[in-house]
């Protein structure tokens, strides 16, 4: 077994996820976000099959040696793709329903432990920040988009009060090439004393990380998959870490569960007669205390269940809606 997958490494929310999805032998189970195994180690306890998947290549390598060591039939299958991908991936792998899926949304702990990696201001590396290690980098985008674009991601994905602030010392600096220097120029432009309780770079990393690589879109469309993936019956179980993914989770499963909250009182009711997808939907679920000592990363994690009833997906693979 690799140094990634044996490294320490706590999952967040564990015993609360493993308890959402109610894993038995034989079930087989979606690990969207295989990251360094946590989930999926006590899924295969259990006795499930799981296919794991991710789009960072350093975590599929990790996880190849331990894929090799489970039985025969396999019950650890590696899934090199996004999770978005999954209802076509599973399609090839010849599975159509799953007994249940979980979703860890955001960055891992590994890849924010890699300064090589671009993610973390906290040592200096590459201004990289991609998942899955292709395509635009946040280098790329940082040197080359508009000022007002730039502002836009950060007040849309970082709540930057002071985004167009920030875009201007970021065009200005231009070109940047390091964590550190894109660091120092955001603490800069927003009068950062050393010393304050809270980075103010922080909320600007969050932004562009999650433009970068699309993550709020992708896990829209991995919500999608999930409906059309659990058989009647199934569990999900998704794990947010910031306000913006948590909002999408909630809303998506409130829709899907018939329980949206109503029109204005002004306005004529709109019934929707669409049949729910999902049922016994949980409250969020937050670390306790004793988790917390254990595991800080904990603190912004929140964990929403549901489970999958018999009608229709109300959304096709790729997000789209269906006809009437």
């Amino acid at each position: 077994m690799s140094d990634l997958i044996t490294a320490p490494h706590i999952p967040v929310l564990l015993d609360e996820v493993i308890e959402a999805l109610r894993p038995a032998p034989g079930s087989v189970i979606i690990d969207a976000t295989f990251g360094a195994g946590g989930y999926t180690r006590r899924l295969l306890d259990a006795g499930a099959t799981v296919h794991a998947f991710d789009r960072d290549p350093d975590a599929i390598a990790a996880g190849q040696g331990w894929a090799e060591t489970q039985a025969n039939p396999p019950r650890l299958i590696l899934h090199p793709r996004r999770f978005s991908e999954m209802v076509a991936a599973m399609a090839e792998a010849g599975v159509s329903q799953v007994d249940g899926l979980v979703m860890d949304i955001g960055v891992s702990s590994m890849q924010l432990d890699q300064p090589g990696r671009g993610f973390a201001f906290s040592t200096d590396g590459p201004l990289d920040m991609r998942m899955g290690q292709e395509g635009e980098s946040a280098a790329d985008f940082l040197n080359t988009a508009a000022e007002a674009d730039i502002a836009d991601v950060l007040f849309n994905y970082g709540e930057e009060r002071q985004s167009r602030r920030v875009a201007r010392a970021i065009v200005a600096a231009r070109p940047l090439s390091t964590t550190g220097e894109l660091a120092h120029v955001i603490r800069k432009s927003l009068g950062h004393r050393p010393g304050a309780p809270k980075d103010p770079a922080t909320r600007s990393f969050q932004a562009i990380r999650i433009h970068v690589n699309a993550e709020l879109e992708e896990l829209e469309a991995g919500l999608a998959a999930a409906e059309h993936l659990l058989r009647e019956g199934g569990r999900l179980a998704v794990v947010a870490f910031h306000s913006l993914e948590d909002r999408i989770v909630k809303q998506f499963l409130r829709d899907a569960s018939g329980a949206a909250a109503g029109g204005s009182r002004h306005l004529p009711v709109v019934v929707d007669r669409t049949p729910a997808s999902f049922a016994d939907l949980s409250k969020a679920i937050r670390a306790s205390e004793a988790e917390l000592a254990r595991n800080p990363r904990a603190r912004s994690a929140t964990l929403r269940a549901a489970t999958r009833s018999a009608s229709s997906p109300r959304f096709l693979p790729s997000g789209q809606r269906r006809a009437a």
